[in-house]
């Protein structure tokens, strides 16, 4: 397993890991199996010009774009007992951990993984065993004819996501307090990022070596880095051609979050200064 550390903005970071190992059908648990099987029967509903299945389709591609991004981050990693199973010596084996150098700091990057690992697994825990518990009650959906049950397989799936992503965010913990990832600051993304990073700090132009342009970074406010076209390359220059996909819901998301941000700080300032001038 590799993985790799993708700056979205400057204070949020895309974590995304990619296995080594190019075939590993034999090793897909049964839960990946059906998953698997899941995916595809979904894809050919994808093709349905009109109907039930396009209208559950268009929602269901509605609500995953609506998840949050570091949940699909986190569903990337394999638990602990996965990576055992493809690979005894994962116990002590080292993890490269590939990074931008002139966009995180390398020493913080250790404090960026904790976060990710740990402060969304107690929600993780509490809304998969509410998916999980509530699933019972949607039985009688399946009394109609024709039509799935859908509420059925919706919290299924959510309790499964949140199963996964739980077990992702342990993996990674636990790889953190055995200390057995290797920061690799890789030069195809410090390429990629030495033009985002001047793009965003307004610095288009200027030649900057990666430890002055990474203490820009840290001193300004959160802006983002990547626009859609980006998801690709990173995808390229990592060949992990899944992370286009997860780039490009990260860079939405980020972005929607940020606008929203801006937007209720100019509010704030509109309403500060009609209320000094109510004053004068």
């Amino acid at each position: 397993m590799r993985l790799f550390v993708v700056p979205i903005s400057t204070r949020r970071a895309l974590i995304y890991a990619r296995p080594l190992s190019k075939d590993l059908s034999k090793e897909l648990s049964v839960i990946d199996r059906v998953t698997t099987k899941a995916a595809e029967v979904w894809a050919k509903w994808e093709e349905a010009d009109k109907g039930w299945k396009k209208h559950l389709v268009t929602w269901g591609n509605r609500v995953q774009q609506r998840i949050p991004f570091e949940e699909w981050a986190l569903k990337s990693i394999p638990s602990l007992k996965a990576q055992r199973r493809l690979d005894q010596s994962s116990e002590t084996k080292k993890v490269d951990v590939l990074f931008p150098g002139n966009a995180i700091k390398a020493e913080k990057l250790r404090s960026i993984l904790w976060k990710l690992a740990t402060e969304r697994q107690e929600l993780h825990r509490k809304r998969m065993w509410w998916s999980l518990m509530a699933t019972p009650f949607t039985a009688p959906v399946a009394l109609i004819p024709v039509i799935p049950n859908i509420p059925f397989f919706y919290l299924a799936y959510r309790g499964w996501s949140h199963w996964r992503a739980l077990n992702g965010s342990k993996h990674l913990e636990y790889l953190l307090k055995k200390d057995l990832l290797n920061p690799v600051s890789f030069p195809g993304l410090e390429q990629l990022y030495a033009k985002r990073v001047a793009r965003a700090l307004g610095n288009d132009g200027l030649e900057k070596a990666a430890s002055s342009m990474v203490e820009e970074v840290e001193k300004n406010e959160d802006r983002l880095l990547l626009d859609m076209a980006d998801a690709k390359k990173l995808a390229s220059i990592l060949d992990a051609p899944e992370l286009a996909l997860e780039a490009e819901r990260a860079i939405y998301q980020v972005d929607e979050s940020l606008k929203t941000q801006n937007q209720a700080a100019a509010e704030a300032a509109e309403s500060s200064t009609a209320s000094k001038d109510k004053k004068t």
